[in-house]
């Protein structure tokens, strides 16, 4: 009986510490909108390279990208968004809280996440939308390919 009891504190432990899927500590950060690829106490890269800065950043501060510049597969996922889906993975139009404040400030429920299709990507990848306002609307939306780490306005 005793064997039985510490057999299954282990599993359940071993489950909790180990993710229970193959994304299971992703999912976590992603919601909060933390970058799960970021080790910690490195200072998030942009785009560019270059180190993003920290804390709250301004609506000046952001980056911009028009349509056309963007990935074939960002203006797919555009699409979808409008259409109201369906998504391809589970996780598309998750609330994403945006805790790190990279995007202008909102009340909490404003931003949602979307998947962009990464080519060869056995995952979900590191790019992703996040639009703001009410769901298929595609007019405050802001593009990432680093995971959260940097974000760039998408312009009309």
């Amino acid at each position: 009986m005793k064997r039985a009891l510490a057999f299954s504190c282990i599993v359940t432990l071993s489950a909790i510490l180990g993710g229970c899927g193959k994304d299971g500590s992703r999912n976590v950060t992603e919601a909060s909108g933390a970058s799960a690829s970021q080790a910690p106490g490195q200072p998030a890269q942009g785009a560019s390279g270059t180190p993003a800065a920290s804390g709250a950043q301004g609506t000046g501060a952001l980056g911009a990208v028009t349509r056309t510049q963007l990935p074939g597969e960002a203006a797919e996922t555009l699409r979808l968004i409008k259409a109201g889906g369906p998504f391809p993975f589970s996780e598309d139009g998750v609330l994403f809280r945006n805790s790190a404040l990279l995007l202008p400030k909102q009340p909490r429920g404003y931003y949602h996440t979307y998947t962009v299709r990464t080519p060869g990507s056995t995952d979900r990848g590191q790019r992703r939308i996040v639009c703001g306002g009410p769901r298929r609307q595609t007019g405050d939306c802001y593009y990432t390919d680093d995971y959260y780490a940097s974000f760039k306005r998408i312009a009309d």
